[in-house]
């Protein structure tokens, strides 16, 4: 972010020089820091520009437990420099999964087949509302440990693939407000003796991918003795359908990602399941260049209007078959 390249100390300074510098900073973070709002119940944010008067720091080091809620307001708004870019070039580059069964992903039973799934409606609507063309979208395909990179270099406009709003990632990239609700899971073989996320995981190999809220939550959990000691969590992979691999080959005996997804990986191998219930709440966004606030808020809006109308369709076409009809603990929260 602009504030942080610009942040530095000014211990040992003295005099007028250190406090017309202080000035200086001060006036430029008012101005150039990202703002966060106080979010108002239900869908009926307010969706007519960035909610300055009731605005705060969007630090990541103080969001707390609650990230989600770092995102700054909806916004109709196109003048901004990211929104112009895009409608420049006439399309949006997304980067998406292309092997998430249900979420991002080709059908192989269909010949020359285009991507599909839940995060691809996602993109496709956002297009679609900014550039009138659902169809004016560039896939490119990023492996799980890539996309904060993918990001911060500017090789796509946006990411939506499966990305967990946290605090460590807000201090690298930008969040949309939350567009699914999910938690980490555990998924073993049927015939395992793993129950869940407890101690049946002593003396076992977990599988996480590189860079994924499952590998954090791994690390901080052994490291705290939530975990048995024992267990090992040393298999991380770029690409979190690679752990799915080295479970069928017997490399590894359970895999930790989102419940989401695992849910959608049992569907394309019946011989695994998940075990026990979700032990995380975690909230899936698009993710942007910390550059592109207007993008942000203008993608905001596109999720109002798609949580009202479109995103249980969507859910109802890609994951109901894997999740359930009932889509409640799945919906995005009203932030």
């Amino acid at each position: 972010m602009i504030a942080r390249r610009l942040r530095a100390s000014l211990k040992g300074w003295g005099g007028v020089g250190a406090m017309l510098v202080a000035c200086v900073l001060a006036v430029g973070f008012a101005l150039l820091l990202p703002l966060t709002h106080p979010r108002p119940s239900g869908d009926s944010a307010d969706a007519g520009g960035p909610g300055i008067a009731e605005a705060t720091q969007a630090k990541a080091e103080s969001c707390g437990q609650h990230p989600e809620r770092m995102s700054p307001p909806p916004s109709s708004d196109e003048s901004g420099h990211a929104v112009t870019r895009i409608k420049t070039n006439g399309y949006l580059t997304v980067g998406v999964d292309q092997n998430s069964y249900r979420w991002g992903y080709r059908d192989p039973n269909k010949k020359g087949s285009d991507l599909e799934g839940f995060d691809i409606d996602v993109a496709h609507e956002i297009a679609r509302q900014i550039l009138g063309n659902p169809d004016a979208v560039h896939f490119r395909a990023i492996p799980t440990n890539q996309r904060i990179p993918a990001l911060q270099n500017k090789q796509v406009d946006m990411v939506v693939r499966t990305t967990t709003i946290t605090c460590d990632r807000l201090a690298k990239v930008a969040f949309s407000d939350p567009y699914f609700t999910t938690g980490q899971q555990v998924l073993a073989p049927k015939a395992s003796g793993i129950t869940g996320y407890d101690n049946s995981l002593a003396g076992k190999r977990i599988c996480s991918a590189e860079g994924s809220t499952a590998a954090a939550a791994l690390t901080q959990d052994k490291q705290s003795g939530k975990l048995p000691a024992s267990t090992d969590i040393s298999t991380t992979v770029p690409n979190q359908l690679d752990c799915l691999v080295k479970l069928q080959l017997g490399e590894v005996d359970a895999v930790v990602t989102d419940g989401a997804l695992a849910a959608s990986q049992a569907a394309q191998d019946p011989t695994v399941e998940l075990k026990g219930k979700p032990f995380t709440t975690e909230y899936y966004g698009v993710a942007f260049n910390q550059d592109d606030g207007d993008l942000v808020r203008r993608v905001n809006q596109v999720l109002v209007d798609y949580r009202k109308s479109g995103w249980q369709a969507s859910y109802d076409k890609w994951l109901s078959p894997t999740l359930g009809a009932d889509s409640t603990s799945s919906r995005p929260p009203s932030t």
